[in-house]
C-alpha cells in the first residue's frame, strides 16, 4: 500500500501538520518504522480524502485551529479528572484519619470514665456517725486533720543534734560606733 509522510497527508485531507502529529501522539495514527503513514491508516482514521478541489487556506487553518482547540480541551479534560481522583483520595484519606483518631478519643474516654480499683468512689466512703445516735463516737477524739496530736519527725529531713544561735543584729551605724560583739 502507498504510505505518505506527515506533510503529503496534510496536503491531501487539508489538515495543518500540527493536527497530523497531534493525532499521532494521541495514539489514533500511527507511523512506520520508517517515519510515513500508511495510507491506509489514514483512510481508517480520516476518511477518504476529498477529491482535488481547490483547497480554501481559511477553512483549512479554521479546522486545523478547532482540532488543536478540540486537543487542548481534551488534555485538560484528562488533568481535571486526574485532580478530581486525587482530590477523592485524599478526601478518602483524610476521613479514615479522622475515623481513627475519633476511635481512639473514644477509648480514651472509655478509659478515664473506668473506675480505678485503688480509688474510692462517692459510694465507697463511710458516712460519718451521728453524735446524737452513735455513743461510741464522744469517747474517740476528732481529728480535723489540721492540727497533729503528736509531734512525729520527717524521716527524710535531717535534724542537726546542736544548733548554734545566731549573733543579734545590728543596724547600719552600729557597726561603725559600737565595740565588735
Amino acid at each position: 500500500m502507498k504510505k505518505l509522510s506527515v506533510s503529503e497527508l496534510a496536503k491531501l485531507y487539508g489538515f495543518s501538520r500540527q493536527a497530523i502529529y497531534a493525532h499521532i501522539n494521541k495514539g489514533n495514527l500511527s507511523k512506520g518504522s520508517d517515519g510515513l503513514i500508511d495510507f491506509s491508516e489514514a483512510i481508517r482514521v480520516f476518511g477518504e480524502p476529498s477529491p482535488k478541489e481547490p483547497i480554501d487556506n481559511k477553512s483549512q487553518s479554521i479546522n486545523s485551529q478547532q482540532l488543536t482547540e478540540i486537543d487542548m480541551l481534551k488534555r485538560q479534560v484528562d488533568m481535571l479528572e486526574k485532580q478530581l481522583n486525587q482530590a477523592v483520595l485524599r478526601e478518602n484519606q483524610s476521613l479514615e484519619r479522622e475515623s481513627f483518631y475519633q476511635e481512639q478519643i473514644e477509648a480514651m474516654q472509655r478509659l478515664l470514665e473506668a473506675p480505678k480499683p485503688n480509688m474510692t468512689t462517692f459510694t465507697d466512703q463511710k458516712p460519718e456517725p451521728d453524735i446524737t445516735t452513735d455513743p461510741q463516737s464522744e469517747s474517740e477524739p476528732k481529728h480535723d486533720g489540721l492540727t497533729t496530736t503528736e509531734p512525729k519527725e520527717n524521716p527524710r529531713i535531717p535534724v542537726p543534734e546542736h544548733i548554734e544561735p545566731e549573733p543579734k543584729k545590728r543596724g547600719f551605724l552600729s557597726r561603725f560606733f559600737l565595740p565588735n560583739g
